[in-house]
């Protein structure tokens, strides 16, 4: 599958996935839904000639389905279509906890176990599919946008990591970012090097495309430092001078973090941005760092490195101040992160981002971004999620009605 899917154009390579599950299982229909850019829908994309790029994308809500269950839980479902013996299929696309969508298949009759562990294995080998095409084609891109992007949110969402979750055997992270209705410059970004993980989060002041901008530089000048080698003392530093040499107007606050994986010792440094949550033994806390100046702001300063005090089975929130608006006042963040200890970090991320658009009742004063980080540990080997090894579970025997 990989090797055909290499040899096909990028924008095919999905369709030849689509064959040869066809040829090999006997599949009825092949499709995959791709998740958007908020993580509340899904976009079927069709054969390479039946997508019709020039228009928006059709979205798929997730709530109450059962797309929905599949990517909370990553764990495949097997139900009847109500056709005779024809079964549905819905398994999820994952990569290190990233839930780039669902493969979903009709098959003549139930499968058994053998069939359902291939169609486990052809769901992780389409996303690697994903990830080696995505870069040659906007086809992915325009399944993720199911509502236009101003020029502002362009800006902004190129800025974000490529992939909005990751697994590792020590943590798992995963970020979310609602925009404004004018785009407010939220931006999060993470790292995974050979014996750290670095986080960052930034809100850059104003709105639109005056934001986005002061964001890219600061995210630049950011990622600059840290691909060469510097610690965070000398990447706040690099990114504060890189507003004051471009003269950019306003500020930009950020939050740096970095975890050792071989020890665990955790050191961060807060410009001028809100504190973070950490969630221990259900009980949730606001860490209070000392806070420096943001970016861009003068006089001429430095930046303080802090030590945090990071156990395995910790949560920490990092947040913008977007979550903590006025119109979203009364929703009890500290009382939802507890009730969502359970949830993987993807999910308690959006859990968080779904809770204040809702009190916001759809309309963001600022952009609301959060980056929830489970911390479990140095010399672990555990993984959230494990791509096709719960596909025994979904069982055959009595596939469900739909």
């Amino acid at each position: 599958m990989l090797q055909a899917a290499e040899t096909a154009p990028p924008v095919e390579s999905l369709d030849v996935v689509a064959r040869i599950l066809k040829d090999r299982l006997g599949a009825v229909s092949v499709s995959f839904l791709i998740t958007d850019f908020t993580g509340s829908s899904v976009v079927r994309l069709g054969a390479a000639g039946s997508v019709a790029t020039g228009t928006t994308a059709r979205r798929i809500p997730l709530a109450g389905t059962v797309y929905d269950d599949v990517i909370r839980t990553q764990r495949p479902t097997v139900e009847s279509t109500g056709r005779g013996a024809q079964v549905r299929i819905v398994a999820p696309v994952t990569n290190r906890g990233d839930a780039m969508g669902l493969l979903e298949m009709s098959l003549p009759h139930p499968p058994d176990e053998a069939v359902l562990r291939e169609v486990g294995e052809a769901a992780h080998a389409l996303a690697y599919v994903v990830i080696a095409n995505r870069p040659f084609t906007d086809l992915y891109q325009w399944g993720r946008r199911t509502l236009p992007l101003s020029l502002a949110a362009e800006i902004q969402h190129r800025l974000l990591p490529g992939s909005l979750t990751c697994e590792a055997a020590q943590f798992a992270v995963s970020g979310a970012l609602e925009p404004a209705d004018h785009v407010g410059g939220d931006t999060f970004d993470y790292v995974l090097d050979r014996d750290t993980v670095q986080l960052s989060i930034t809100d850059a002041m104003g709105h639109d495309v005056q934001a986005a901008m002061l964001a890219t530089l600061a995210v630049g000048a950011l990622r600059r430092a840290r691909r060469a080698g510097a610690d965070l003392r000398e990447q706040a530093r690099q990114a504060d001078k890189a507003m004051r040499e471009h003269n950019q107007p306003g500020y930009v606050t950020g939050q740096l973090l970095r975890i050792n994986l071989l020890d665990g010792a955790t050191e961060f440094v807060n410009a001028g941005h809100p504190w973070p949550l950490r969630l221990r033994d259900g009980q949730v806390e606001e860490i209070r760092p000392e806070v420096d100046l943001p970016f861009g702001v003068h006089p001429l300063h430095d930046y303080r490195v802090q030590e945090l005090d990071l156990r395995p089975g910790d949560r920490l929130v990092l947040l913008s101040d977007g979550m903590l608006e006025r119109n979203v006042k009364a929703l009890d963040l500290n009382d939802l992160i507890a009730r969502s200890r359970e949830l993987h970090p993807r999910e308690a991320a959006r859990a968080l981002i779904g809770a204040v658009v809702e009190a916001g009742k759809g309309r963001l004063k600022d952009d609301a971004t959060v980056i929830c980080l489970d911390w479990h540990g140095t010399g672990t080997s555990r993984r959230d999620a494990d791509n096709g090894a719960n596909l025994a579970d979904a069982s055959a025997a009595s596939p469900r009605r739909h």
